[in-house]
C-alpha cells in the first residue's frame, strides 16, 4: 500500500510580522488576470457539471491556459466608446467526445464554455456587457490517452494527474488582512451603492515598513458617471477614506505608527491623465491577462511567504493536485494554527506523484516557527493528526468547489 510521509519540523525563520519590510498584493475582481482566472474557472465548473449530469463523473479536462487580450477604448469625462472588444481565449484539454454503449457522444463544450464566461461577466460587472464588449474564443483539444485513463478511472479515490505541490500558511499578517479587506470593501455592493463611480478593476498593493503601513490603490473610475476632474478627485477621496476606515477596523489591537493611502498615483491632472474607463476594467484598453498570474489560493500575492506558482483556476477539481493541494494546504495550516496554537506561523507543503491516489501524497511537510518553549513532540503529533484528517476528507472539496464555496484566488 502506498503510504504518505508526514514531516513536522521547527524552522529557524523570523516571522513575517517581525520582518522590517513586508509586501502584499491583491488583484481585484475586475483586474484582467482575475477576469481570465474566473473565466477559466467558470468554464471548468460548467464542464464538470455537464460531465456529472451526463456521465456520472467529472471527466478529464484542464482549462488553465487562458489569455485575455485587452480591447481598445476612447474615454473622456462623461462618456466614451469601445473601439475594439476584449478577447478572452480559453485554452486547454477536455473530453470533447466519449464512446458509450449507445455510440459516440459529442460534448457541446464550446457552448458550455462561452455561456459560462459570459455568466461570470454578467454576475460581476455593472458596465461590461458580455455581448457587446467581449469576444469569447477557445482552443480545446482532447487530452493524451494515458492522462484520460488516469483521470477517468473508476477508482473510488481519484489518482493525481500531475506531479505537483500545494502550499498554504497561517495566520494572515495584519498587512495581508488589510490588503484583502481593502479590495473586498471597495468592490462590495455597499460601497458601489455609495460610490458607483468606483470600477471593479481595483488593485491593492500593501507595504509595511516596520510599524508604518502604506497602501496603494488603483481603481478604474467609471467615465460615464464622472463629469469632470473635480468629481474625479472627490471619488478618489471617497476611496481613500474607505481604506482608512478599513485600516482602522483591521488594525485594531495592532501596534502601528501610521497608515498612508494613495489612490491612482499615475494621475497627472495638469497633463489630462486620469484613470478613466467605460466598463470598469483596464482590460478594455490598457492591460491584458494570463491565467495564473493573479492571486494565489488564499486571494493574495505574498513574496514574504512560501508560495506555489500553480494556477488553481480552470484545473480539474477531481484529480488535479495543483488545485486540490493548494486548497488543502491552506486549510491544514489554518486548522493547525487555530486548533493547536502555541506557534507563530505554520507552513504546509503537500507533494503529489502522478498516478498516486490523491489521498496519499508523496509527502506532507509541516513547518512552524515558535519563539517560546514548546512541547515539540506533542505539537508534531497533533499537527500530523489534523493533516491525516484533512487528507481523508479531500474528496469533499469537489462539491464545495463546484458550488463556488471555496476561495481559489
Amino acid at each position: 500500500m502506498q503510504k504518505s510521509r508526514i514531516v513536522v519540523e521547527r524552522i529557524n525563520r523570523l516571522p513575517v510580522t517581525q520582518q522590517y519590510v513586508e509586501l502584499v498584493e491583491r488583484k481585484g475582481l475586475g483586474h484582467p488576470d482575475y477576469i481570465i482566472d474566473s473565466a477559466c474557472e467558470y468554464a471548468s465548473v460548467a464542464l464538470s457539471k455537464y460531465y456529472l449530469d451526463n456521465f456520472g463523473q467529472i471527466l478529464h479536462h484542464n482549462l488553465d491556459k487562458g489569455l485575455l487580450v485587452g480591447g481598445r477604448s476612447n474615454v473622456w469625462f462623461g462618456g466614451g466608446v469601445i473601439e475594439e472588444p476584449i478577447n478572452i481565449l480559453i485554452a486547454g484539454r477536455a473530453t470533447t467526445r466519449l464512446s458509450t454503449p449507445s455510440g459516440e457522444v459529442e460534448v457541446p463544450y464550446r457552448e458550455l464554455i462561452e455561456d459560462a464566461v459570459k455568466k461570470f461577466i454578467r454576475e460581476n460587472f455593472r458596465f461590461l456587457d458580455p455581448e457587446k464588449h467581449v469576444v469569447v474564443d477557445m482552443k480545446i483539444r482532447m487530452g493524451s490517452t494515458d492522462l484520460r485513463k488516469i483521470v477517468n478511472s473508476s477508482d473510488e479515490v481519484p489518482r493525481a494527474n500531475d506531479t505537483s505541490y500545494g502550499v498554504g500558511y497561517a495566520p494572515l499578517s495584519p498587512l495581508e488582512k488589510l490588503v484583502y479587506e481593502t479590495e473586498r470593501r471597495i468592490n462590495s455592493r455597499s460601497f458601489k451603492g455609495r460610490v458607483p463611480e468606483s470600477g471593479e478593476d481595483c488593485k491593492v498593493m500593501g507595504l509595511r515598513l516596520g510599524k508604518r503601513y502604506v497602501i496603494t490603490v488603483a481603481d478604474s473610475i467609471i467615465a460615464s458617471l464622472t463629469p469632470d476632474p473635480d468629481h474625479y478627485q472627490a471619488v478618489k477621496e471617497e476611496i481613500r477614506e474607505e481604506v482608512f476606515k478599513t485600516a482602522e477596523s483591521v488594525l485594531k489591537g495592532v501596534e502601528y505608527e501610521d497608515v498612508e493611502v494613495y489612490v491612482n498615483t499615475a494621475d497627472k491632472p495638469e497633463e489630462g491623465i486620469f484613470y478613466l474607463t467605460l466598463t470598469g476594467t483596464s482590460a478594455e484598453s490598457g492591460d491584458d491577462g494570463n491565467t495564473g498570474r493573479g492571486n494565489r489560493a488564499n486571494g493574495l500575492i505574498t513574496p514574504n511567504r512560501q508560495m506555489s506558482l500553480e494556477a488553481t483556476a480552470g484545473k480539474n477539481v477531481r484529480s488535479h493536485v495543483g488545485k486540490i493541494y493548494n486548497i488543502i494546504a491552506r486549510q491544514m495550516a489554518e486548522r493547525i494554527y487555530q486548533e493547536i496554537g502555541r506557534v507563530d506561523e505554520v507552513y504546509v507543503r503537500i507533494l503529489s506523484q502522478i498516478g498516486r491516489p490523491i489521498t496519499k501524497p508523496l509527502i506532507i511537510s509541516i513547518q512552524y516557527t515558535a519563539l517560546d518553549n514548546l512541547d515539540e513532540k506533542s505539537f508534531a503529533y497533533e499537527a500530523a493528526e489534523i493533516a491525516k484528517d484533512q487528507i481523508r476528507r479531500i474528496t469533499e472539496l469537489e462539491k464545495l468547489v463546484l458550488e463556488q464555496k471555496v476561495m481559489l484566488f
